[in-house]
């Protein structure tokens, strides 16, 4: 669908379930994607070892590599703990997290790193959000999820013309939108979203960090350093 609307996507892979499942997924390659890590296992980092969760980091950026010819340049743990982000700082080769749900733009952050450069944080969203389908209350139809997604870009649109832009993220899921009712609302979601014309930029979060980083960079750490090179977008010899 998003090759059909000519529309770029993020994709957030579990890197495990990616080794079993590498020459389906390899298949993405052919339309213009990149690759936002989520993680090596889908598990609570909660109370997971220091040593561990730095591990399963390397593992991930190394196994990225190795099967798709690139490393993720963003990183969403999903259950992160207190000491996720540090550790993603730490690795050094991601532009951004999303472990947060707290802002409609991204922001930075100087508290982690050794230097205290720094690091950008774009959130993500459980509203905009296919995983409503599998929640009591949630969506029931795909109609719903059309018309609450519509709901949502039309305000943030009507408030980015008064002056304050925002940034709105759809979280989807193959197991949940993919549904055919359900891939219908989404389709039907963007033919609206394109209807803005150059009102609305729908890109991918490399896009995004890279125009941060570009326009956004805070004031007082020097230049911005220039990551225009980092990430693929499309990687069709695969």
């Amino acid at each position: 669908m998003p090759n059909r609307h000519n529309s770029h996507f993020c994709c957030f892979p579990l890197v495990l379930v990616r080794i079993f499942l590498v020459k389906r997924f390899l298949t993405v390659q052919l339309i213009p994607f990149y690759s936002r890590d989520a993680g090596y296992r889908w598990w609570d980092y909660q109370h997971v070892d220091e040593e561990t969760e730095r591990e399963h980091i390397q593992r991930t950026v190394q196994i990225h590599k190795d099967l798709i010819g690139f490393r993720p340049v963003g990183m969403y743990q999903g259950k992160p703990n207190v000491n996720t982000r540090k550790f993603v700082v730490e690795e050094g080769g991601f532009l951004y997290d999303s472990d947060s749900y707290s802002d409609d733009l991204p922001y930075w952050t100087m508290d982690y790193g050794t230097k205290k450069k720094p690091h950008l944080i774009i959130p993500y969203t459980l509203s905009e959000n296919d995983m409503r389908f599998a929640i009591p209350n949630g969506f029931s139809h795909g109609g719903e999820f059309s018309k609450y997604l519509k709901d949502s870009l039309r305000c943030l649109v009507e408030e980015g013309k008064r002056g304050s832009p925002k940034m709105m993220s759809v979280g989807l899921h193959c197991r949940l939108v993919g549904r055919p009712g359900r891939a219908a609302g989404l389709e039907e979601f963007l033919d609206y979203a394109k209807s803005f014309g150059d009102d609305v930029w729908i890109c991918r979060r490399d896009e995004i960090a890279k125009h941060w980083y570009k326009h956004h960079y805070p004031e007082g750490y020097g230049n911005a350093p220039d990551v225009s090179g980092l990430g693929i977008a499309m990687r069709s010899n695969m």
